[in-house]
């Protein structure tokens, strides 16, 4: 991501006409799906576009800064999504999901379920990509949902929140740890600090939200992509089996996080473990086991475990496209320099350090759509006013930068539309449920910041 801030602007248009440039932008998004109900990759192109040409980027370079993104987000989130659906057919369709979901069930009661789903995605969380914890976790809602009878929403949201205060509050994620480096906060404290936001933040943003927004969208889970039903009598893998295929990316992950943080990366078995836990690698290899101890060894013949993977792409291509094509809008409003135009002015204005890191963070994220880029650009722009605090109100303002980078998801987030597709909302409902939750958690982290700068 760092390269993306580093990529020179492709326009010298002043900070007013940017500002414009970006609002007409977003605002032609909205009204082309909104309105026009015209699709969203088409909506997001179109509106790329424009907002390029009205920032004074040249005709024939309009698209460049789009192309580029777009590749870059299929490139690297593109992949995992293909792995992830792969994992989690084979997870459906072998009974394993099933597995999880009774197990499950049968040891929590039902009001307690989307709180039982938040500690799920806020332990698997720890070390994974928000978009590996989305494409792991889907199955498993999804399936809960449709057999508790309840509305998708009410389980939906407790594990999204768990995924997205984890992202933007709690190393190892890539955010906090830029943030940790720029700000030259103590890490261990980060971290403790962190938990301590992050607990209360995820119960009130997932779980108590979630029963209210449940009555807002009503909806029903849909078929799960590449879904089709398990076969009665078919054997299914145990719920040990079945949970291994889950967790093992976030084991192999964690013992990468770990060999880095303890000193020994450049090692031989450093090294190993680097490689095992890159998020590929480790969804690769999960996926690779899954072909074997959720297909032939419960004695699914090769060329059905071939089919039923092959099943898993075709209905993401749609997703692949529109999160491609956030990736360009994003990409084009990055090379545009708006966000460090808006940022650089907040940061010189007298406000409360903490407050200003995270309104820089917020209004960074609304620009570019990227919490990473969001808690990169924040970083260095409110690290001279890091100097002089106790270590405690660092580590805070760490917690700051990282819970305003994920305010407010909308039309120019990936993550957006990832939700969006694979829950089968329209655009409003994603806003009265994904886009609400991340500002709710982004507002209550920030009010446990201040508390907590208070007292410590």
């Amino acid at each position: 991501m760092s390269s993306l801030l580093l990529a020179a602007p492709t326009t010298t248009a002043g900070t007013p006409q940017l500002i414009v440039a970006a609002v007409i932008g977003i605002a032609a998004i909205i009204l082309l799906i909104v309105w026009l109900k015209l699709h969203p990759f088409l909506s997001l192109t179109v509106g790329a576009g424009l907002m390029a040409v009205i920032a004074g980027v040249p005709y024939l370079k309009a698209f460049n800064s789009f192309s580029t993104g777009l590749g870059s987000t299929v490139a690297s989130v593109g992949v995992l999504i293909a792995l992830g659906a792969a994992i989690g057919t084979l997870l459906v369709r072998s009974g394993g999901a099933d597995e999880i979901v009774d197990t499950v069930l049968a040891k929590t009661p039902l009001q307690r379920l989307p709180w039982a789903l938040a500690l799920v995605a806020f332990i698997i969380g720890i070390p994974l990509f928000f978009e590996v914890g989305v494409v792991l976790l889907i199955p498993v809602v999804m399936v809960a949902a449709r057999r508790a009878k309840v509305p998708l929403i009410l389980l939906g949201i407790p594990a999204l929140a768990g995924l997205s205060a984890l992202h933007g509050l709690i190393p190892p994620h890539p955010g906090p740890l830029i943030a940790i480096a720029a700000l030259k906060a103590n890490l261990g404290m980060t971290l403790g600090l962190g938990l301590l936001v992050a607990l209360p933040t995820v119960a009130i943003s997932g779980p108590l939200l979630a029963r209210y927004m449940a009555r807002w969208v009503p909806i029903e889970a849909p078929a799960l992509l590449g879904e089709a039903s398990h076969e009665e009598g078919q054997r299914r893998p145990r719920f040990g089996v079945a949970l291994l295929v889950v967790l093992l990316p976030v084991v192999l992950m964690l013992l990468a996080t770990l060999a880095e943080t303890m000193g020994f990366a450049k090692s031989a078995a450093g090294q190993a473990l680097t490689f095992v836990g890159t998020p590929l690698i480790a969804l690769l290899i999960t996926t690779l086991l899954a072909l074997v101890l959720l297909g032939t060894a419960l004695g699914t013949g090769r060329d059905k475990v071939s089919a039923i993977v092959g099943s898993s792409f075709g209905p993401i291509a749609g997703i692949l496209l529109i999160v491609g094509a956030g990736g360009g809008f994003k990409q084009t409003l990055v090379d545009t320099g708006v966000g460090n135009v808006i940022a650089s002015g907040l940061a010189k204005s007298a406000l409360s350090p903490l407050l200003a890191a995270w309104l820089v963070a917020v209004l960074i994220r609304i620009a570019t759509g990227s919490a990473t880029v969001a808690t990169i650009t924040a970083s260095g722009i409110v690290a001279p006013l890091a100097s002089g605090l106790p270590a405690t109100h660092v580590a805070l303002m760490v917690l700051a930068v990282g819970a305003g980078s994920v305010f407010l998801s909308h039309v120019n987030d990936a993550g957006f539309w990832l939700v969006k597709e694979y829950f089968g909302m329209t655009v409003g409902q994603t806003f009265k449920t994904w886009a609400l939750m991340e500002c709710v958690l982004s507002v209550v982290a920030l009010a446990f910041i201040m508390l907590l700068s208070l007292v410590v």
